[in-house]
């Protein structure tokens, strides 16, 4: 599947209206339908605290702040791809102190090609935290899976007087014999002996 083909969902927060009518057709083009458009850094919050996006772009500065605060803010720990779009008197500065935050820097005013291929930069970032995403699900699972069979092998200690070893070996034994995983033998194991 193409990037383009994935859903995502997009936050533009810009108080130029201009610059709205600019950046939306390229969003709606490159990215996203799923467009959302805030004017300030405080609504845009409040739109976060309702919807998770995978794509906040901010125009520098805003109404109310000067967007770098909410940008480190959108960034901070969440699988979300941004972009600051910053004047030219503080952009290099911002790059600076921003990018090694993962969030993209911009310089305005700047052209549609290269605005276009920022976008497309958002894109593989999003798609790249979609992988860590996985991969951090996958580990969960894993955990939770080892802290199932531990807990059946504590109740067959328990209630059968195994030790540690056989009860593993019970649980890996049934697994293979029943082509089932560790971790549905655990979960049945768990039914009989923790009602």
């Amino acid at each position: 599947m193409l990037l383009e083909e994935k859903t995502y969902r997009v936050l533009l927060v810009s108080s130029s209206q201009r610059f709205v009518e600019t950046v939306k057709p390229l969003v709606l083009d490159l990215l996203s339908d799923r467009l959302t458009l805030a004017v300030s850094a405080a609504e845009a919050r409040r739109l976060m605290l309702d919807q998770q996006y995978d794509i906040v772009i901010i125009n520098a500065p805003l109404t109310d702040e000067s967007g770098t605060r909410f940008a480190v803010d959108c960034s901070a720990g969440k699988p979300v791809a941004c972009l600051l779009m910053a004047p030219a008197n503080v952009y290099e500065a911002l790059d600076h102190s921003l990018s090694s935050r993962g969030i993209f820097v911009l310089q305005k005013p700047t052209s549609t090609i290269v605005l276009s291929q920022g976008l497309r930069w958002l894109l593989s970032a999003r798609e790249a935290l979609r992988g860590m995403e996985a991969k951090a699900m996958s580990v969960e699972e894993k955990m939770e899976q080892i802290r199932l069979v531990n807990r059946a092998k504590w109740a067959l200690i328990e209630h059968l007087q195994m030790s540690e070893p056989e009860a593993h070996r019970y649980i890996e034994k049934q697994a293979m014999d029943h082509s089932v995983s560790r971790k549905k033998i655990a979960e049945d194991i768990l039914k009989i002996y923790e009602n």
